[in-house]
């Protein structure tokens, strides 16, 4: 029988069990198993490795120190607003910041590791499918991830159907040891739209698994009520395609979302370019953003970060603040009280 595990070839006896296949392949623990795009969990991986095809095709993700790394926080982090009662508050858990990091694209480790301490990020997200297939420097990335201590949230990113999706997520569960998952279900390669009718799918099946679904998704209401109906409690909507940096394009679209779920956590995901975008949607009474591109191409990324946090920060505290009425006219600003002494008796002064 013929297999390949992540890419490599392998010739293993008929009667073979997944387990007899990781054996051969040299995983060691801990890691998560595909077999032809299903998830195997652990107790199942004593099953025969059979599939309905001459050549099987297996993923094996490990994950380098996993252990104690999702449920950890640095003791010097605490809340960037004022009072804790106004924190960020997803599934019934509170975050300790309203901004949640992309981890991909950074120049270096040391630059991605000077973002997250200048964000000081609620969440860092990681992208399985993707950032668990460069090679030796996983290790590296993620032992810096467990140094800062941040809550992660694994995403599932690169997934195009909802069975990718749904293995992704199960395998992320496994390794990480989270019920959080990102639900990414891309719908056009060119535009990077979500599909969001595989979207509802598969955010109700991971639902019913357990699992703490926050998707990606546009700013379309109906979709948004559907991903609710399917049992989300929060939704991600887009504020432009993503990595492109253009800032919330269809403000129009994303103030009726909030206004019509206004006891919904919404977070804005994606399109994101500098910190007035971040500001401004806050000042809208969004919840959060979840920021990556915008941070890790800045020509500084940690300074960047930081000026995302501040603005996110300012934008929160403008929409708690209460702000004025726009108007139509102008409008004195100073108080009149009569008429100036000098215009009194029509002369002039």
């Amino acid at each position: 029988m013929d297999i390949h595990i992540n890419q490599k070839p392998l010739s293993l006896p008929e009667g073979a069990t997944v387990a007899d296949a990781l054996a051969a392949y040299g995983a060691r623990p801990p890691f998560a198993v595909a077999l032809n795009g299903d998830f195997v969990a652990r107790a199942q991986r004593t099953r025969r490795a059979r599939c309905n095809r001459a050549t099987s095709s297996m993923s094996c993700n490990p994950w380098p120190a996993a252990n104690a790394v999702t449920h950890c926080r640095r003791p010097d982090m605490q809340m960037t607003t004022p009072q804790a009662a106004d924190a960020l508050t997803l599934y019934g858990q509170p975050f300790a910041s309203r901004v949640l990091l992309g981890t991909s694209r950074y120049p270096s480790l040391q630059s991605l590791s000077d973002s997250i301490d200048a964000a000081r990020p609620g969440m860092v997200t990681v992208a399985l499918r993707r950032q668990m297939n460069e090679g030796g420097a996983e290790a590296g990335f993620f032992d810096l991830l467990k140094r800062h201590g941040v809550p992660l949230l694994p995403n599932t990113a690169g997934c195009l159907t909802v069975g990718e999706a749904v293995a992704t997520a199960h395998m992320a569960r496994e390794i990480f040891e989270t019920e959080w998952i990102k639900l990414e279900l891309i719908g056009d390669d060119y535009t990077l739209q979500p599909d969001p009718v595989g979207l509802i799918e598969a955010a109700a099946k991971l639902v019913k698994d357990g699992f703490k679904v926050l998707p990606y998704c546009t700013e379309d209401l109906v979709i948004g009520r559907r991903l609710l109906d399917a049992g989300c409690e929060a939704l991600m909507p887009w504020g432009a395609p993503i990595g492109t940096g253009k800032g919330v394009i269809n403000p129009y679209g994303l103030r009726v979302l909030r206004e019509r779920l206004p006891d919904v956590p919404l977070i804005v995901d994606a399109g994101l370019g500098v910190p007035s975008h971040a500001a401004q949607a806050m000042e809208w009474g969004f919840d959060g953003v979840l920021l990556n591109t915008a941070v890790s191409q800045a020509t500084h990324p940690d300074a960047m970060a930081r000026a995302f946090a501040l603005g996110v920060e300012a934008g929160r505290q403008a929409f708690l603040a209460g702000p004025m009425a726009e108007r139509e006219s102008a409008h004195a600003s100073t108080p009149v009280v009569g008429m100036p002494f000098w215009h009194q008796d029509g002369s002039a002064a």
